[in-house]
């Protein structure tokens, strides 16, 4: 006989008291109960229930032998459970946060993707640069960008974080030539408010790694209001590629000091360990790997 069923003919009738009423629950003969109790009494070779014309008692090693198989039966319906929710359609509300800049140039345009996919899912999507507490807020995941100092959450990497220094031709002409890092002190350097961005930038060049400190009339927490300023021709920026991608793309935007780079930032995408991956998270979640977790390069018309 199948033990997994015989366990579970078991522990029904314990729960009832008798077999002909496990036998009715189960849809079969109090005889047939009664076997499958047999059967497993003969395989671990002890007696689990001590029978009476009417009713049965638990032996010490039968009531033993009971807290074991529910254990073992919750499992098993929590594994069924588990895989039925993967083949079920996703949805419901799903929150989702992520910085500002990767939210409105990277994330948002790829979404109708994902909601044309997936109907019955309600997207609820907030952006902020701000850190974000994902359990205490209630987010189902997070977008993060940079080293990750929380570690009670469960992260998939994505492609890293690329910034790229750029400024509008018109701003070029009017200022003194840029040809190495030192001749940036002479230039409106526009500060991000948000990280070390405001005073120092930091580039990866033929010398290595160098750290220079910046300085410029203009300071935002924002990367379209940074974006504006640039394109109006009042200085150079160090932004997000998905930030300036169309500016380079149709030329209001150059990149300068090409040699440069900043170093790549990581990026994740999070969410709590003891959230059960449900249908519409599980898509999120391979949505999001499948879309932003190939390796971006600066090939992609912008050099």
């Amino acid at each position: 006989m199948d033990r997994l069923l015989s366990m579970t003919v078991f522990a029904k009738a314990v729960e009832l008291g008798s077999f002909s009423a496990a036998g009715e629950a189960m849809h079969m003969s109090s005889q047939l109960v009664g076997k499958h109790v047999q059967t497993l009494e003969h395989h671990l070779g002890v007696r689990l229930l001590n029978r009476t014309t009417r009713r049965h008692h638990l032996t010490e090693v039968g009531a033993s032998y009971y807290e074991r198989v529910k254990v073992i039966l919750a499992e098993v319906e929590s594994a069924e459970g588990l895989a039925a929710e993967t083949r079920a359609v996703p949805r419901g509300r799903l929150r989702v946060n992520a910085p500002v800049t990767f939210g409105v140039h990277a994330l948002a345009p790829r979404l109708p993707e994902y909601l044309t996919a997936n109907p019955e899912v309600t997207l609820d999507l907030s952006l902020s640069n701000g850190y974000v507490d994902a359990i205490e807020e209630g987010f189902d995941v997070v977008f993060r960008i940079g080293e990750l100092a929380d570690s009670s959450l469960i992260a998939r990497e994505l492609a890293p974080y690329q910034l790229l220094l750029c400024a509008a031709p018109a701003y070029l002409e009017r200022h003194p030539a840029l040809r190495t890092l030192a001749d940036l002190s002479k230039h409106e350097c526009l500060g991000f408010s948000h990280t070390e961005l405001r005073t120092h930038w930091t580039l990866d060049g033929p010398e290595g790694r160098v750290t220079i400190p910046v300085s410029g009339r203009f300071m935002a927490n924002h990367g379209e209001a940074m974006l504006a300023i640039a394109k109006a021709a009042m200085g150079i920026m160090l932004q997000p590629l998905e930030l300036v991608r169309a500016a380079l793309e149709s030329g209001s935007l150059v990149r300068v000091l090409p040699e440069y780079s900043a170093p790549v930032r990581p990026m994740h995408i999070l969410y709590a360990p003891d959230r059960r991956l449900t249908p519409k998270l599980r898509s999120f979640i391979d949505f999001a790997v499948g879309t932003f977790g190939r390796e971006a390069t600066l090939a992609d018309g912008v050099d």
